[in-house]
């Protein structure tokens, strides 16, 4: 009986000691979470990441694109008005879907007509996306509109003049520069 207690108590003992390292392990996830998660707020918001093939940076000219809203309206980067916002957005990501009641509380006060919501469609069901801003933005569900703007993380909110030339570049709409249009 003594061994049987002896080797409970061991197990038990392993158990403590298992536990205390998987919670130790997760505590190290969550803290290089939350860095990879910086690493993204410490680009050069107005900029840009820097590098080739980064991303858009401002003065950059979007390429050429054809796209149809989700109301079925064509839309080119020649028929974007002055001063469009636009966000690129995707429906696995997890930073977007965080972002995204911010953003659609930000659009409702906006001209719609300036702010356009890409959904890049190449992962994950955009449907709640797509209902979530259909009534505050046009949306347009493609990955080629993000190519052609060379994005290629998200979120990723633009800033663009009349012809696709990029204003601001930023993480989170609040960094967008003041004189957003209204």
């Amino acid at each position: 009986m003594p061994y049987l207690i002896a080797v409970v108590a061991l197990v038990g003992a392993l158990c403590l000691v298992d536990l205390v390292l998987t919670l130790g392990v997760v505590r190290r996830l969550r803290e290089h979470t939350k860095l990879l998660d910086g690493l993204y707020e410490a680009v050069d918001l107005m900029g840009g990441p820097s590098g080739p093939g980064a991303g858009p940076a401002v003065g950059d000219v979007a390429g050429d694109f054809e796209a149809t809203t989700v109301d079925g309206s064509p839309l080119t980067r020649d028929l974007l008005p002055d001063g469009t916002v636009v966000a690129f957005l995707s429906p696995d990501c997890r930073g977007c879907h965080e972002k995204l009641p911010d953003f659609a509380s930000w659009a409702a006060d906006q001209d719609r007509s300036r702010v356009l919501a890409v959904v890049d469609n190449r992962s994950g069901d955009p449907a709640d996306m797509v209902s979530a801003l259909k009534p505050v933005a046009q949306v347009i569900v493609d990955s080629a509109v993000s190519n052609a703007f060379g994005v290629h993380s998200f979120p990723t909110f633009l800033q663009v003049t009349a012809g696709g030339r990029l204003l601001a570049v930023a993480p989170e709409i609040s960094r967008l520069p003041a004189g957003s249009p209204a």
